[in-house]
């Protein structure tokens, strides 16, 4: 059997937790790309006999890494994904964010446009400041909505745009660099919604992050 590219940090009958590297779509785009991170669950679970399919419950953008959730069947996608939308699944990033935040913790309240609707939207994002180091700073931020991109748009919007940002910041104008978007989701949690246990999946913070943390 290959040797995983992504790995497997929870399994049950009803759901996958994914520990997803940095580089890897989550499922194609009309560009259609193969080797999805989807593609190989899916080939995973044929290999091992599994008959679900794998659907992922949320979004994780090409360049962030850490903890997503996969369900296996259409019905138990529906049933997670109903908890994301209760607002009743808490997920934690790590971002590197370009120049030092002075203010310890605070909340970021600012619409974000969603394009397909053609109108703005409330977006809000906790975030705490875990350390100060040589131009950037590491926050640690809890999206409370779940909008496309919302914590590369506020950060940007702070004045700290997260190192590696090239969509909603000019990367030219800062002299830190970084080979992707600096974003790493450390920690989703949540109650089952079909055995009710509560659950807390971790990664733990990637290579290139951690490196550039402990210089």
């Amino acid at each position: 059997m290959r040797e995983k590219s992504y790995r497997i940090i929870y399994e049950d009958e009803w759901l996958l937790g994914i520990d997803k590297p940095s580089g890897m779509l989550v499922i194609p785009t009309p560009k259609k790309e193969t080797n999805t991170l989807t593609d190989l669950i899916n080939k995973d679970l044929d290999e091992r006999g599994i008959a679900a399919n794998a659907y992922p419950c949320h979004r994780l953008d090409r360049e962030t890494s850490g903890v997503m959730l996969y369900a296996k069947g259409k019905r138990a996608q529906q049933l997670f994904m109903d908890e994301f939308k209760k607002r009743a699944v808490s997920k934690t990033y790590i971002a590197f964010v370009q120049g030092i935040v002075r203010k310890g913790q605070g909340l970021i309240n600012e619409p974000i446009f969603n394009r397909n609707k053609k109108r703005r939207e409330s977006a809000v994002t906790k975030y705490r400041v875990l350390a100060r180091k040589n131009g950037f700073s590491v926050q640690e931020a809890e999206p409370i909505t779940g909008r496309t991109n919302q914590i590369r748009i506020h950060f940007t919007s702070l004045g700290h745009p997260i190192l590696g940002e090239s969509v909603y910041a000019f990367r030219r104008d800062f002299k830190l660099r970084f080979k992707r978007v600096a974003l790493h989701a450390r920690a989703i949690e949540f109650t089952h919604p079909v055995t009710k246990a509560r659950l807390k999946l971790e990664s733990p913070l990637p290579k290139d992050m951690e490196s550039m943390w402990k210089a």
